[in-house]
C-alpha cells in the first residue's frame, strides 16, 4: 500500500475541499444551477472528489470529519490541524473564486447577509445542523474506516447520499453546511454574519466529536 506524504495530502484536501465549497457558493448561494435543486450539483462533485482523491488522504473535506477520524483512531494527531487549516483556506479559496466566476449582478456587493433566524428558531438550525452532521460522520466512519467495510466500492455514493438528504431536508432551516469549512466559505462570500456562524460551527464540532464516539460504542 503507497504511502503518501503529508504535502500530498494537503493538496488533495485542498482541491477536494476547494471544488466542494466552489459548487456550493455557485449553486446554493448564487442560483447558477437554476430551476434543479444545489443539492444535485454539490452531491456530484462530492462524490467526485472522494473517489479521486480519498485513497490519497481519506477525502474528509471537512474539519469536522477530520476531528470525527481522529478520535476514531484512524488520522494521525500531526495531520489534524494541517487538515482543518488547509480545508479552512480552501472554503476562503472557493468563495472567492465563485465570486470571480459571477460577476456583475451576481458580484459580492449585491449579496445581502441572510439570518439563519429569518424563518427559523435557534434550536431548530442547531438541531438540522448537529444531526445531519452527525450522520455524515457517522456514515463516513462506518463505509470508509470499518474494517467490516473495508473494500466496498459504494462509500462515496454512502456519504455524498447524506449531503444530497439534507440539503434537501434542511437547507431552507439552516442552509445545510454539515461543515465547518463551507460555513468559513458562506461567510467569505457574505451569505452569512460572523455573529451567527456559531450556530453552524458549534453543532458541526460536537457532532463530530459524537458521532466517532458513538462509532467506537458500537464498534468495540
Amino acid at each position: 500500500m503507497t504511502e503518501y506524504t503529508l504535502q500530498q495530502k494537503l493538496i488533495a484536501e485542498f482541491v477536494g475541499t476547494l471544488f466542494l465549497t466552489y459548487t456550493i457558493c455557485l449553486t446554493a448561494v448564487w442560483g447558477s444551477s437554476g430551476d434543479f435543486h444545489p443539492g444535485f450539483a454539490i452531491a456530484a462533485i462530492l462524490m467526485a472528489m472522494i473517489y479521486s482523491l480519498g485513497y490519497i488522504s481519506g477525502a474528509h473535506f471537512n474539519p469536522a470529519v477530520t476531528i470525527g477520524v481522529w478520535i476514531r483512531g484512524s488520522c494521525e494527531k500531526a495531520d489534524v490541524l494541517p487538515y482543518i487549516a488547509t480545508q479552512s483556506i480552501a472554503g476562503v479559496f472557493g468563495a472567492l473564486l465563485s465570486g470571480f466566476t459571477h460577476t456583475g449582478e451576481h458580484s459580492r456587493g449585491s449579496l445581502e447577509t441572510t439570518s439563519l433566524l429569518l424563518n427559523s428558531e435557534i434550536h431548530e438550525v442547531l438541531l438540522a445542523e448537529f444531526l445531519f452532521t452527525f450522520a455524515l460522520v457517522y456514515v463516513i466512519l462506518n463505509v470508509a474506516t470499518s474494517e467490516a467495510t473495508s473494500g466496498n466500492q459504494y462509500y462515496g455514493v454512502a456519504i455524498a447520499s447524506v449531503v444530497f438528504a439534507g440539503a434537501i431536508s434542511v437547507g431552507d432551516v439552516s442552509m445545510a453546511s454539515f461543515n465547518p469549512a463551507v460555513t468559513i466559505s458562506l461567510i467569505t462570500v457574505g451569505k452569512l454574519g460572523i455573529a451567527q456562524s456559531w450556530l453552524h460551527f458549534a453543532p458541526h464540532l460536537t457532532a463530530g466529536i459524537l458521532a466517532s464516539l458513538a462509532f467506537n460504542k458500537t464498534n468495540s
